[in-house]
């Protein structure tokens, strides 16, 4: 009887194996490639984080991208109120700046004497400079922030003055503590911030004053100068301050 002839089994894994292994490797490099994209470079991520709280680096370049030749980028916006490209840095320094700066207290004070505005208005000179602090009820109506027709000649005069001078301005705006929600001013923040930019906007708009030497800044009720307890203490609270830098004072400490 004819024996029957086995088949030989081939040697090795199986021809399936083969696919099945080429199938997992493409799985398996395709998840590593996914790994790899989702995995933040932590040194990157600092220097990122970094960025955000050193604004210098935000004052040579536009984007966080660095240029190859920042320098040849004539274009770059400086900003004005960075000591280093504090455009007061080269003039109006030392007695020069002093002597300016008196001459400009002194022509306040003379026209708030001869205009009878000494009870509304009061002038000081100290280490920020010339300091006028303003009573709300000679600028607004309560909880407006639209500028009063008795109000326009003073801030006039302050226009004209700072036209003959280079100094940085800084307008802050005052509320009491009494709380205000309207559909313009949710809240003090909203309403002290609005007062001190409509003085800005109307001293720029009627005076030859370069825009980038203001600054508005809305305090709301944080800042009172009295406690906030009877009419009349409210009443001083509520108030615009104007602080004509002095060019001798630290700008980073002013603003």
């Amino acid at each position: 009887m004819e024996r029957r002839r086995q088949k030989s089994q081939p040697k090795g894994a199986p021809i399936w194996m083969v696919t099945f292994s080429d199938l997992m490797t493409l799985i398996l490099v395709f998840f590593i490639l996914l790994f790899s994209m989702s995995v933040v470079d932590a040194t990157k991520f600092r220097a990122v984080a970094e960025s955000f709280q050193q604004r210098a680096i935000f004052d040579f370049y536009p984007s966080l991208i660095p240029f190859e030749n920042p320098a040849e980028d004539i274009n770059v916006k400086r900003d004005p109120f960075d000591e280093v490209n504090d455009p007061l840095k080269d003039q109006g320094k030392g007695e020069t700046g002093d002597n300016e700066l008196n001459q400009l207290y002194q022509e306040v004070r003379q026209f708030l004497e001869e205009n009878d505005l000494n009870e509304v208005i009061s002038a000081s000179r100290d280490d920020r400079g010339v300091v006028l602090v303003l009573q709300e009820r000679t600028l607004f109506e309560s909880g407006e922030a639209q500028i009063l027709e008795g109000a326009k000649p003073f801030l006039t005069k302050v226009g004209t003055l700072l036209e003959t001078i280079p100094n940085l301005v800084k307008v802050e705006g005052h509320t009491d503590s009494r709380p205000i929600n309207t559909f313009r001013f949710p809240s003090n923040w909203e309403l002290s911030g609005a007062r001190a930019s409509s003085v800005i906007r109307y001293m720029i708009d009627e005076s030859n004053i370069e825009p980038y030497r203001f600054l508005a800044v809305g305090y709301g009720d944080t800042r009172p100068v009295v406690p906030n307890t009877t009419a009349e203490n409210l009443q001083k609270n509520r108030r615009v301050v104007i602080v004509i830098s002095d060019p001798n004072y630290n700008q980073n400490e002013l603003y």
